[in-house]
Order: C-alpha cells, then structure tokens, then sequence
C-alpha cells in the first residue's frame, strides 16, 4: 500500500495514503536510507510503502525517490543529518530582525542548503508592523540584496493579516516548507491562512529575546485554496552538511558566477592570487555579508564554531 508521509511525531509516522485512509506507522528496526545518516530516515512529505497488521498501525518498508530535501546537521557535535521536508515545491523562509533577530548567516546557511539540493527559496520578512525608520532601511538593504541574487522577498505582518493575501497566491497549489527561528510567527501565519488550525502561538523569552518552541513535530497541513504547507519546528541553527571545500561556492550564486573568472579552477576565493570572487567583493558585485557566510561555512569543519554565529 503507497502513501504520503503527513505527519512525523518522532517515534511515529502519519500516512496518508492513496485511497485517502490515515495510518499511524512506525520504521522497522533495520530500515535506514543509504548514504544519509540521519536522525529521521523517512521525512514529511516522503512517498512510502506500507505494511498493515492487525492492529491497524503500519510497517514503512520502502521510500520512494526523493525529487528533493532540506536537510541541516542535527547539533553541534553530531555527524548525523536531520531532513526537515522531502519532496518540496518551494520554502519560505520566515524571517524577523528583532525579536528574535534573524542574522545574515542563518539567512545564508539556509539558502545555500536549498540551493545544494533544489529548492526555490522565498523570503518573507515578518513584524514589519515593529519596524522604526532604521529597521525599515535595513529591510530595504535585505530585499535588495537578496532580490538581486534572485530570492524573491515579501513582507508581512501575520498578526493583522498585511500581506497575507499576496503571500496566498505564491503557495497556491504547491507544496511548501516554512520555517525559520522559534518566534519569527510561523504559528501565527499559519492560522491566518488557514482559518480553525488552531495552532498555539509563543512568546518572545524576556531573557534571550528568542523565541520559546510552540510547534514540536512537523506536519503538512492543508490550504484552502490548495497546496499544502509543512509546519516545522523553529530551529536555533541550521548547521550544513555534505558540502566539499570546493562545492560551496556552487551554493552561493553569485559568487559561483564571478568564481569562472579565477585564475585556479580550484581556488577557495580566501588566499589564492588571481581570485575573481574577492576582486568582485572588493568592487561591491559580492556583498560582505554573504562572503562572510561563505567562509563561514567553511568553519563548520571545525568542532564547535559554527553555532556561536547565527
């Protein structure tokens, strides 16, 4: 029996499957995916086959190929992978630049992971309804910016619904990943577009200005006017996995287009003569910021220092 991974509580898998039947179903004990060594081998969003018992409960006993994922290192000190959502159409990025801020880095982790295995990004810009004069400017900076890579951005206030209606139309009939800081308002958007979701909303932690988890298991959810969104819960920092020195200015599109130029078909764009990426930052066509996550990346190899950043 084949269906649709919809719900992941950790330890059990809701499936949907293709007569329409909601099963609950857990992973046999030696199931595992090759090459990935991940905290969860089958994700939201994965079509599985399934295996029935008596007690209307489920084996997964197969995956079927991934179109593609969003996967991020699962802490500090692991090896292991954990895959957010399978199978995507888009991601929206819920981003804030306070309470909490979202930083550049968390920003660039994110895109260039998207970019690693397929993913059209969105990023939505949340509580503009906060924003003085200075945060505004500084929004003008990031939609610039990322805009000119070519992320599209919207902006939004999800507590009184400006810019929901727009935001609608981009997830119309397509399968989406939200996700972003605990606190950025991903509960709250989604009751707004989704009118009886229900979903508890948080608050901001007096102490850390960050978010407190609301959302403790993914789960893709229906829209009304089509599609699905996939609810993730808010993540401190998105570590990157599986990239090669030589790989991760492919993830960074502007800095792979000005990389054809250099002089070494191998150059890392730090210390090399005859770099065309650090000639193009120097002369503002690659931005400090998003060279600075570059390296930071490159810091993930390194026990401990990619955490202290975003």
């Amino acid at each position: 029996m084949q269906g649709l991974v919809i719900k992941n509580t950790g330890s059990w898998y809701t499936v949907q499957t293709d007569e329409g039947r909601r099963v609950e179903s857990k992973i046999k004990g030696n199931f595992r995916l090759k090459n990935i060594r991940t905290t969860n081998p089958v994700a939201v969003g994965d079509r599985v086959t399934i295996e029935l018992n008596r007690e209307g409960t489920a084996f997964i006993t197969a995956i079927e190929e991934r179109k593609n994922y969003i996967i991020r290192r699962a802490s500090n000190l692991s090896k292991q992978a954990h895959i957010l959502a399978a199978n995507l159409d888009q991601a929206l990025l819920l981003v804030t630049l306070h309470y909490p801020e979202t930083t550049t880095i968390f920003i660039d982790r994110f895109l260039a992971t998207a970019e690693a295995y397929r993913v059209p990004v969105r990023l939505v810009f949340n509580k503009v309804d906060l924003y003085g004069e200075e945060d505004l400017n500084r929004l003008e900076e990031l939609t610039r910016l990322y805009e000119g890579i070519g992320y599209p951005c919207s902006r939004l206030c999800a507590t009184s619904g400006l810019g929901v209606e727009a935001l609608e139309e981009t997830l119309r009939d397509k399968i989406t990943l939200l996700s972003g800081h605990s606190g950025v308002g991903k509960s709250t958007l989604i009751n707004r577009l989704i009118p009886g979701a229900g979903l508890r909303t948080g608050r901001i932690s007096d102490s850390h200005l960050k978010g407190m988890h609301t959302t403790t298991f993914s789960e893709m959810i229906s829209l009304p006017a089509g599609g699905f969104l996939i609810d993730t819960p808010g993540i401190k920092g998105f570590g990157t996995i599986e990239m090669g020195d030589a790989e991760i200015s492919h993830y960074f599109p502007e800095i792979f287009r000005e990389a054809t130029r250099c002089r070494f078909y191998n150059c890392t764009h730090r210390h090399e003569p005859g770099c065309a990426v650090r000639e193009a930052l120097e002369e503002g066509r690659v931005s400090e910021s998003r060279y600075r996550s570059y390296l930071n990346i490159f810091e993930d190899k390194t026990e401990g220092k990619y955490r202290e950043e975003y």
